[in-house]
């Protein structure tokens, strides 16, 4: 199992800039994606970046230029750095983890972006 463990979010003004980051542990292989998710209407979540443990990145169409994901040196760590943030960008993050059979999920972490 794989637990991960989120923080950053907190409260911006719009056009503002929040970075998360999610701590991976336990049975972890070096063949990983992680990657950032919230809600969106219709779906339970979507994506919104990945990074694979080559480091080759994913991103939603709407938060491309915005949104950079990024790892760690101790490549169990993810970061995304979100800019110019709008009201409308979700409040809650999921980070997750997926690796030969493993798929973990956070517990979400809310940013909230309000004038």
């Amino acid at each position: 199992q794989v637990r991960l463990v989120e923080s950053g979010g907190g409260l911006v003004q719009p056009g503002g800039s929040l970075r998360l980051s999610c701590a991976a542990s336990g049975s972890i292989f070096s063949i990983n994606t992680m990657g950032w998710y919230r809600p969106a209407p219709g779906k339970q979540r979507e994506l919104v970046a990945l990074i694979t443990g080559g480091s080759i990145t994913n991103y939603a169409d709407s938060v491309k230029g915005r949104f950079t994901i990024s790892r760690g040196n101790a490549k169990n760590t993810v970061y995304l750095q979100m800019s110019s943030l709008k009201p409308e960008d979700p409040a809650v993050y999921y980070c997750n983890f997926k690796s030969l059979g493993i798929n973990s999920w956070g517990q979400g972490t809310q940013g909230t972006v309000s004038p």
